[in-house]
């Protein structure tokens, strides 16, 4: 929602299991801090810290309800200077990043010698040779980036278990990738080819 229209209008609720963190305060969830709460403004999926403020909402009668501080800032009218500083690399949305990307899917990644684990991984349009990586589609801070320029890629698959995975490596850093898919894998092959040179790709996400 856009901000003038926040607490007028009912925000689309963002489903607990597409986030693996706070929304805000970029705190991952887990066993301890699982609690989950929606802001009744925007939707998005908060922690108790994040989630500690409260505001008369328009289109739920101007009831008070729960919100996020960013929420509670607008609709009171106060804005908070220090919330415009610049966002670090790593904390672009991947919501803003995959609706402009080149490609994105979730991928299983594994990086040296760890277990294979699911990524939600992403090659946005403004900055096409880089690969972000994050936990889940709504997640508000990557993961990972791997700057693909200068990656040699290999494409034959290491594990029976993983048919469709290809790997990246530069000097000492290796990481492995795996799709779900051929059709993926090639997908993903065909904009990472071109990275690893330099040369722009095309979307694939039509």
């Amino acid at each position: 929602l856009q901000n003038a229209e926040l607490g007028k209008r009912a925000p689309r609720w963002i489903r607990d299991n597409e986030v693996t963190m706070c929304m805000k305060c970029k705190e991952p969830f887990n066993a301890l801090t699982r609690r989950r709460h929606h802001c009744r403004a925007c939707g998005h999926v908060v922690c108790w810290k994040c989630s500690d403020y409260k505001a008369h909402l328009e289109y739920d009668g101007n009831k008070l309800n729960k919100v996020c501080k960013d929420c509670y800032h607008v609709i009171i009218g106060c804005t908070d200077s220090e919330e415009k500083k610049k966002k670090g690399i790593l904390e672009i949305e991947s919501a803003e990043v995959s609706g402009n990307s080149v490609i994105c899917s979730f991928l299983q990644y594994m990086e040296k010698s760890k277990p294979w684990q699911k990524a939600w991984c992403v090659i946005p349009k403004q900055e096409a040779l880089v690969l972000y990586m994050y936990g889940a589609p709504q997640d508000v801070k990557a993961l990972a980036t791997i700057p693909l320029l200068g990656y040699t890629v290999d494409d034959t698959p290491k594990s029976a278990d993983l048919p469709h995975s290809f790997k990246l490596t530069q000097s000492k850093s290796v990481h492995s990738f795996a799709a779900d898919n051929e059709e993926l894998k090639q997908k993903w092959l065909k904009v990472i080819h071109l990275a690893v040179k330099g040369e722009t790709p095309e979307c694939q996400n039509e």
